[in-house]
């Protein structure tokens, strides 16, 4: 007698609601392919970065862009903008566009360009990787380096060879698979402290991404498969803030003593934005004020910052059939591209006044 299938339906993927194919990352790669002078930019970039790192190279790393990419033009329309100003401060300066395409959510909310490209809630996914590529692919062939928060764990295998610089943010610094994603990524990556201002969970960060580790994901075939890593060098911690900013002379000296204590280097990247300037955009001009001054007064171990910035300033709502304004961010307030150049103007100054006391 043939013991009969089990019906499972009332325990297994209760709450789905539906399943759809998703684009093996293989072929998007195939049909949106990197260019020999793109892999060029990336590739140098992140050797740059890491001599940053390393300390045998005194630039300021600064990536600077909208807070979240949510129009393809205007988002090029910023890149063409920077691009020039990038080059005008090469000597100082290592510029990198912000190209967010992912947003964590505290609660709900519009989850970025990948999650939901035509932001209504439509979820076109496999549009979302698309675009996400083209504009990667858009920016980079101008010759700007593009950097990016990694917040899911399989879109990496879509966009990561286009990315010279990747973040972890403060709410998945503490996940482990997280620290294992980075371990494993080809750029530096920078770890936000806790939401709570904390460093030492991103000092953990740093020691752990820097291992190997062996982990279940994807591979470019779209094939589940088990990764091992060699470990990530070129790990760095973001101050963003947390119950106070923790920008100043003090902070820095405090988190880097934290670094030291864990047998990392002391060295610290500020993010202008976030707790750091308690969400107020126009706040990230004094944050940058105040880390210029540091930096012309000799400091060597802040070795980048964080801007957003956008076209026009400030942040707005999406709301049903309302149309959005051009080059205004849909998610947090950034500063005005007006704001924005002499910000970076002060920064180049404030590195080469830090070159004359050596």
């Amino acid at each position: 007698m043939t013991d009969a299938t089990l019906d499972t339906t009332r325990i297994d993927d209760t709450r789905i609601k539906a399943v759809r194919a998703l684009v093996s990352p293989a072929v998007l790669l195939e049909e949106l392919p990197v260019t020999a002078e793109i892999e060029a930019l990336v590739e140098t970039t992140r050797n740059a970065i890491g001599a940053v790192l390393r300390g045998s190279d005194d630039r300021l790393v600064v990536v600077v862009g909208p807070c979240s990419i949510h129009d393809h033009d205007q988002a090029m329309q910023y890149a063409r903008l920077l691009k020039p100003l990038a080059d005008a401060l090469a000597d100082e300066l290592i510029v990198v566009m912000r190209v967010y395409f992912e947003k964590p959510r505290t609660t709900v909310g519009w989850k970025g360009y990948i999650n939901d490209p035509r932001l209504n809630g439509s979820f076109r996914i496999n549009e979302g990787l698309r675009r996400a590529r083209e504009l990667l692919l858009e920016v980079n062939a101008l010759g700007l380096p593009a950097g990016t928060e990694f917040l899911d764990l399989l879109s990496p295998q879509y966009q990561s060879d286009l990315i010279a610089w990747g973040a972890i943010g403060a709410r998945t610094t503490e996940s482990p698979s997280h620290r294992q994603l980075a371990s494993g990524l080809s750029c530096p990556v920078g770890f936000k402290n806790g939401t709570d201002g904390g460093v030492q969970v991103a000092a953990d960060a740093l020691v752990s991404a820097a291992a190997p580790h062996a982990f279940m994901g994807m591979t470019k075939m779209g094939v589940a498969a088990i990764f091992e890593t060699r470990g990530n060098a070129d790990g760095h911690v973001i101050l963003r803030g947390g119950k106070t900013p923790n920008y100043n002379a003090a902070h820095v000296a405090v988190a880097c003593t934290a670094l030291t204590k864990s047998g990392l280097r002391a060295q610290v990247m500020v993010d202008c934005s976030h707790a750091n300037s308690a969400k107020q955009h126009r706040r990230q001009i004094d944050v940058a004020a105040d880390v210029a001054a540091q930096l012309a007064g000799g400091e060597r171990r802040i070795i980048g910052l964080m801007v957003e910035s956008h076209l026009q300033e400030g942040r707005q709502d999406l709301r049903d059939g309302v149309p959005l304004q051009p080059g205004v961010s849909i998610t947090d307030a950034c500063i005005g591209w007006a704001d924005t150049v002499p910000l970076l103007q002060d920064l180049a100054r404030a590195v080469r006044q830090r070159r004359a006391r050596a």
